[in-house]
């Protein structure tokens, strides 16, 4: 049989004469492509997610900490009956001087409310990081936020601020009532300072110690027990403590307890000497930070 014969390869053509040889088309360089925002933030696999990612940052964590702390029935308990105490025995202090006799300093009255109201105060600070701890919810505030410094951070400022916040109106109410309806010498400005917002700003850092506190215990009976015994342990030792061998510890225990370190707002010293004006608040200050320094190293070492 024929075979047919192989097609043979047309040759090559060859450029006219006169013009340049005919070359590929230079390759060109490859237009960058634009990223989608989320991008970045895809995994290995590329996935991109079509809810909304961006990076978190202290003022998410402010707000998370805001929503939890006024969507529990504790914070509205605590700090109702904080603000009853206050303004109640305030004014109940106040009708029972009456308008007849004179009172010096005429601020002094609300003293006693604000003492009472700031173990609601104490028990708010440590039930605001403990009770997280025992519930389990901790771990899904550090799965959200996992910047433990953050959250601690959060936590102490929301509180802090609402703290002092409500304390400073409760505390300015009682002294608009007493300067109304008391008779006295007219306090001068640092007394009314020391009165409203210094009395607002050590319950708040009573509060803030507090939480300090359950952040390092982590127990809420523990924590609470153990700001209770700060706060009346001094003083209640220091009336047992009644020898002469023992008068200079006696004497310690009340200038630096926390009932004399607010009554010195006030002007009513329990003794002659000890802190006085602003610097019992100071002294707290330094406490509360010292304290708190420690609360951030524990929580950003130790597991949950």
């Amino acid at each position: 049989m024929l075979q047919p014969q192989a097609q043979q390869p047309a040759p090559a053509q060859q450029p006219a004469q006169g013009q340049p040889p005919h070359h590929p088309r230079a390759q060109q360089a490859p237009v960058p492509q634009q990223v989608h925002p989320q991008q970045a933030w895809a995994g290995a696999g590329g996935y991109v997610s079509p809810i909304p990612v961006r990076p978190t940052h202290l003022g998410h964590a402010l707000a998370s900490e805001w929503t939890k702390i006024r969507s529990l029935r504790s914070t509205i308990w605590t700090l109702g009956v904080m603000v009853v105490l206050t303004v109640g025995i305030g004014l109940l202090a106040t009708l029972a001087a009456g308008s007849t006799r004179e009172m010096d300093p005429l601020l002094g009255v609300g003293f006693v409310g604000v003492l009472l109201g700031s173990l609601c105060v104490i028990t708010l600070g440590v039930l605001s990081i403990s009770s997280e701890y025992g519930t389990g919810m901790i771990r899904t505030t550090l799965t959200a936020c996992p910047s433990r410094v953050r959250v601690l951070t959060a936590k102490a400022v929301v509180f802090f601020a609402l703290a002092l916040v409500l304390t400073t109106v409760a505390t300015t109410l009682v002294a608009l009532l007493d300067t109304a309806m008391l008779r006295g010498p007219a306090p001068t400005a640092d007394q009314w300072l020391r009165a409203t917002l210094g009395a607002g700003l050590y319950v708040a850092l009573l509060g803030l110690l507090a939480l300090a506190v359950g952040a390092l215990l982590r127990h809420s009976a523990g924590a609470i027990s153990t700001m209770m015994g700060v706060v009346l342990l001094p003083m209640l030792l220091a009336l047992f403590l009644q020898g002469e061998s023992v008068k200079d510890l006696q004497r310690v225990l009340i200038e630096y307890s926390v009932p004399s370190a607010l009554a010195q707002l006030y002007d009513i010293p329990f003794l002659t000497t000890g802190p006085s004006g602003w610097t019992p608040l100071l002294i707290l200050a330094g406490v509360t930070a010292v304290v708190l320094g420690g609360a951030y190293a524990a929580v950003a070492q130790r597991d949950v």
